[in-house]
């Protein structure tokens, strides 16, 4: 059997062909390398992404309803009153102060109030007036002492220690009409006030010449 030989040309082919196969191989190694580094790549970077980005929480709303009261303040009055003396008062009836009760809806985020809504405000306690009573009744005006009349002065001529007739005052009087000798003389009765100096009053009664 003999060895058939390739000419120029045959091996020219044959050299073609194998750096033709040599380099649809080193291709198609690179090509089956490449799309693993590429999807490696990408999915490395996904996962930075999302795990970096911080979540967002939701904020909590709430709605309640809150009741306030506050005082309602109570008028003063006064009233006149004949039966009280003027520049005297008296209070009749107490004041009392009411109360408003005022009802709000609040709503608040994350426990933070945000907005206040009045929805009722009421007068659940009426407040009581505050009455005086002051006087105008005036009172009689004091009745004057009577004026005393002036003690009668004796005349400058009558003793003073009597009274009811004039007793000169004389040396000695005697009763007009008795026993005595004067010289001067009284006309009775006479009441002593005094001291009896011209022993008038004999029996010591208070009243002499009788």
């Amino acid at each position: 059997m003999g060895i058939r030989t390739l000419g120029r040309k045959g091996w020219a082919a044959v050299g073609v062909g194998a750096a033709l196969a040599i380099v649809i191989g080193v291709s198609a190694a690179a090509a089956g390398s490449r799309p693993a580094e590429e999807h490696r790549t990408v999915a490395t970077a996904g996962f930075s992404e999302e795990s970096s980005a911080p979540a967002t929480p939701t904020p909590v709303v709430e709605t309640s309803t809150v009741t306030e009261t506050e005082a309602v303040p109570f008028a003063a009055k006064t009233v006149e009153d004949a039966n009280r003396d003027a520049g005297t008062s008296a209070v009749m009836t107490a004041g009392v102060a009411g109360v408003r009760t005022k009802t709000y809806r609040v709503t608040t985020t994350d426990g933070v109030e945000t907005s206040r809504e009045l929805i009722s405000d009421t007068v659940t306690k009426a407040p009581v007036d505050q009455v005086t009573s002051v006087g105008t009744r005036q009172a009689p005006a004091a009745a004057e002492p009577p004026a005393q009349a002036p003690a009668a002065e004796a005349p400058a001529s009558c003793d003073p220690n009597y009274t009811g007739a004039c007793v000169p005052i004389a040396s000695d009087v005697d009763c007009a009409g008795g026993s005595g000798n004067g010289p001067a003389y009284v006309a009775g009765p006479v009441r002593v006030v005094g001291q009896d100096i011209y022993d008038l009053d004999r029996d010591g009664d208070g009243v002499a010449c009788e």
